[in-house]
Parts: C-alpha cells; sequence; structure tokens
C-alpha cells in the first residue's frame, strides 16, 4: 500500500501546550482521513513541523520514500512560510494543501485567544499557499471541513491521481516494431518520456516474441481457450484461427511478465514471423489492465496503463479507442470509434463474440476478434501529443451511446459517442490543438482526474466540453504556443 504524508505546520513560539495539542489534533485527523482512504493509500501522520530543518528533513523524507506518492499539507496555526522555502524546494512528490481546521463549528460562548491562537488555519494556509505561489509550486488545494463528504471524495481523487503518477515513474513500454512508416502523431521523444513522466520505452524485434510463441505448449493454448469460452461467445467454427490467438496470449503474457512491462505496443507493418495481426489475444491482455496501443503508438499505450491504474476501483470503463468515421445527419452528428481489431472488451454492452474475418490489411490470415457494441454513459476522450518542446494532453468530454441501428456487416468492436459542445465545435477543437486519432477512453474518469495528472506531472492541459468557444479557444492555444517560445 503506497503512502501520503500528512504534514502539519506550526513555529516554536507557542509552547509546549499549545503544539501539544496541535500534535493530538492532527494525530485524530490523520487517523480519520486514513480509515477513508485506506482503500487507495495509508495517511501517515508524520510530525508538527516548527522549524526551517524540521521542514526540510519531512520534505526530504517523502522526496526519498519510494512508498510515498505524495504529500497532505496542512497549517494548524501561523507557519510563517520562509521556513518553508528550502523544503519545499526539496519536495519532489505531488502536494495537496488542505484548507481546513480540527474543528468544525465556533465555540461562540467561549471563544478565547488560546482557541484563536491554535485554531488559525484561516491565516496559516494564506501564508503557506503565498509561499508555494511565489516558488510557483503546482499544487491541489482543497478547501472544507475535512470530515464532509466532498472534501473526502477530493482527497480520494488526489490520492488516485498520485498513485497512478507513482505508477507510471519506472514504468517499461514494449514496441513490437517501431511507429508505423510516416505517421507523425503517434511518434514521440521517448528520451523525453522517460525524463518527464519516467516511462521507460524500448524497441524489441517482433522475433522477440516469435520465439516465445514457438515454444507455446497445446496445454497452455487449451488453457487460454477455456478462459475465451468462460468469458465470450464463440460465433466461429474456424478454432484454428482462434487457437492460434490464444497462443499469442500466452507468449505475450510470458514476455511482459518477464520484462516486467505495463504497456506494449505492435504494428501490422512489422509482423514477419506471425500468421495473424494479434487480435483478441491483444483485446483479453488490455481487459486485465495492460496498456496498449497500436501502429507503435507508444505515448496513448503508456497514458492507457496509467489511467486504468487511476481508474482502480471505480465503475466504468478505461481503454484505448481510435476515430474512425461519422454519422452526419444534420443536427444528430455522431462518431463512430473502433480499430481493425484492438477495442477492450471493457467497453462491451454485451457479451462478446468471438469471429473470424478478413481484416484487409498486413498481407496475413484472417484474425480472430472479439466483437461487440458499445457502453454508454457520460466520459472522456484524452489524447498526448508531442508538441517538439513540450508534451500536450487534450480531454474531451463525450456522451457515449447506443449505436442507433444495427452494423451486422462490421465484425469489429463498435462504440458510439456525441461530441460537446456540438459536432462542428468538437471536432475543430481537437483538430486546432492538434488531437491525434488514438486517444485514452474512460467513463471512469472524468476531466479533474485528468487535471490532477498534469498539474502533477507538469503537462500542457486543454479541456474541450459544453462550454467551449472556437474564437477564445484558439486564443488559449495561441497563448500556449507563446508561453512555450518563452520558455526556451
Amino acid at each position: 500500500m503506497k503512502k501520503i504524508y500528512f504534514i502539519t505546520g506550526s513555529q516554536d513560539l507557542y509552547g509546549e501546550e499549545t503544539l501539544a495539542r496541535a500534535a493530538e489534533d492532527s494525530k485524530e485527523m490523520a487517523a480519520f482521513l486514513n480509515e477513508k482512504l485506506c482503500t487507495t493509500v495509508e495517511v501517515v501522520f508524520k510530525q508538527v513541523v516548527t522549524t526551517s530543518a524540521e521542514a526540510f528533513d519531512v520534505c526530504t523524507q517523502a522526496s526519498a520514500d519510494s512508498e510515498c506518492v505524495g504529500v497532505i499539507m496542512w497549517m494548524h496555526t501561523f507557519s510563517p512560510a520562509k521556513m518553508w522555502i528550502r523544503a519545499l524546494k526539496a519536495l519532489t512528490k505531488p502536494m495537496l494543501q488542505l484548507h481546513t481546521q480540527y474543528n468544525k463549528e465556533l465555540p461562540y460562548d467561549s471563544i478565547d485567544m488560546d482557541f484563536m491562537n491554535l485554531n488559525q488555519a484561516a491565516h496559516g494556509d494564506r501564508e503557506f499557499g503565498f509561499v508555494c505561489t511565489r516558488l510557483g509550486i503546482k499544487r491541489e488545494v482543497v478547501s472544507g471541513y475535512y470530515k464532509h463528504d466532498e472534501v473526502i471524495e477530493k482527497l480520494r481523487r488526489f490520492a488516485k491521481a498520485a498513485v497512478a503518477v507513482d505508477f507510471g515513474k519506472g514504468m517499461r513500454v514494449a514496441m513490437f516494431g517501431n511507429n508505423m512508416r510516416d505517421v507523425a502523431v503517434t511518434d514521440g521523444d521517448r528520451v523525453e518520456s522517460e525524463i518527464k513522466y519516467g516511462w521507460n520505452v524500448n524497441y524489441y524485434a517482433i522475433g522477440d516474441l516469435c520465439d516465445i510463441i514457438d515454444g507455446v505448449t497445446d496445454e497452455e493454448v487449451d488453457g487460454k481457450m477455456a478462459e475465451y469460452s468462460e468469458k465470450y461467445d464463440f460465433n466461429t467454427d474456424n478454432t484454428a484461427a482462434v487457437r492460434e490467438q490464444a497462443k499469442y496470449e500466452v507468449a505475450i503474457e510470458k514476455f511482459l511478465e518477464r520484462e516486467n512491462i505495463s504497456a506494449f505496443t505492435d504494428t501490422f507493418q512489422d509482423l514477419h514471423g506471425l500468421n495473424q495481426l494479434p487480435g483478441i489475444a491483444v483485446q483479453n491482455i488490455m481487459a486485465k489492465g495492460k496498456g496498449f496501443a497500436p501502429e507503435g503508438d507508444y505515448k496513448t499505450a503508456a497514458l492507457t496503463a496509467v489511467l486504468v491504474k487511476m481508474a482502480e476501483s471505480r465503475e466504468g470503463a478505461t481503454g484505448f479507442l481510435e476515430d474512425y468515421t461519422y454519422d452526419l445527419t444534420q443536427g444528430e452528428e455522431v462518431e463512430l470509434a473502433s480499430h481493425m481489431l484492438e477495442v477492450s472488451p471493457v467497453f462491451a454492452a454485451e457479451k462478446p463474440k468471438i469471429e473470424v474475418h478478413p481484416l484487409g490489411i498486413g498481407g496475413k490470415s484472417d484474425p480472430a476478434r472479439l466483437v461487440f457494441d458499445g457502453i454508454t454513459g457520460e466520459g472522456i476522450a484524452v489524447s498526448m501529443i508531442d508538441m517538439g518542446d513540450r508534451f500536450r494532453l487534450v480531454c474531451a468530454e463525450i456522451t457515449l451511446i447506443k449505436q442507433p441501428q444495427p452494423m451486422p456487416k462490421l465484425p469489429v468492436a463498435r462504440v458510439m459517442w456525441k461530441l460537446k459542445p456540438d459536432f462542428a465545435t468538437g471536432t475543430a477543437a481537437w483538430i486546432y490543438a492538434g488531437g491525434a486519432h488514438h486517444a485514452v477512453v474512460s467513463t471512469a474518469l472524468t476531466v479533474e482526474d485528468i487535471r490532477l495528472f498534469a498539474k502533477m506531472t507538469n503537462t500542457e492541459l486543454v479541456v474541450i466540453d459544453d462550454k467551449t468557444e472556437l474564437n477564445a479557444f484558439e486564443q488559449q492555444l495561441d497563448m500556449l504556443d507563446t508561453l512555450a517560445k518563452l520558455r526556451r
């Protein structure tokens, strides 16, 4: 279980009695928050900080602790913020500033100066907040009584995002083959990805996988076929094609475990030694939480793995999808998102069917895949692009809908949605922002989750929602480009 440090600010002028009370209150608050957040993180009370040396010690301890994913800072009393400067400059973990107080209500009949001196977060948090702003430290600020449900949920969202960002640090990503030839938006700076996010991305020859495939036993394939029979409905007599995919999945899982890989890509331009493009093999692996994107799009694969981690234990689906085609009936415009094969069954509205059909690209045998209609609900589509001098996240709010009519001749997974605020604005804004045709789609996460991820990783973020207006949106993009040029 990962940890979040609960750090309380004060100063050494108050005397032992006041500081003892501050410590007692803080321990109680940390214990309460730990009880509420214990399924996500362990909230650990550290200490009441009264000096610059103590502040520096606790912040460097948090930065060095591999189990610590973030800190909650709270000023119980006034805490002179100059004493925090060296400490905050040393802190490398995400920070949440909790603007709360131990008491919910004022004791109107008994309030005196002792009470005022002890319970002055309204004073201390503003002092602490100023120095954070002066230092340019990106942090989350949550205001309200710490026991209220809405405050707890904001803390939980922060904790989940912090765990996901920590998960990404040191995450290994495998590219079977390279980026699809001549494609721009799916490419990226793999070195910068590791510097910024900790994503260790490496190329692997498809032959490395073929060697493992050659060693897969019939018994292992039988076990995978039994798994398929339990999860999915067979709608094909071509069991040989399905068994081929089962062999691929066994081999891919062995490779991912051996190399400690959390996300991977492939490309239909590099299938030497394979009879099929991996279809159901990849789909079933994605459903188990691994990140994936096709055509060498390592950024989407890695982002998928991180956002799946962030969405753990939440209702809804998270996975890779691709913009494919539209129904442009005026006033009823909708998008059909899919891919050749690789859509995770977490998006299935009903039990998926295993089918075998020609692919029409890649020059290989007919691959087995899962075919299904998509779920409905409110969601987001998130694209990560490499702007050359920084990464950008494009996050659009969408509404997933039931497909208006059957598509009996389209043998792939089919997910449909409407864009916000409307089709023309939503698509134009996405294109102005440079958003890719690949995205991570989630009905479990919201824009707020992506905003937290962007803040914790210092990644540029643009949002497309029901308030988007194109003129203002273009101006925002121009401003972001200007700021980026000034920072060079």
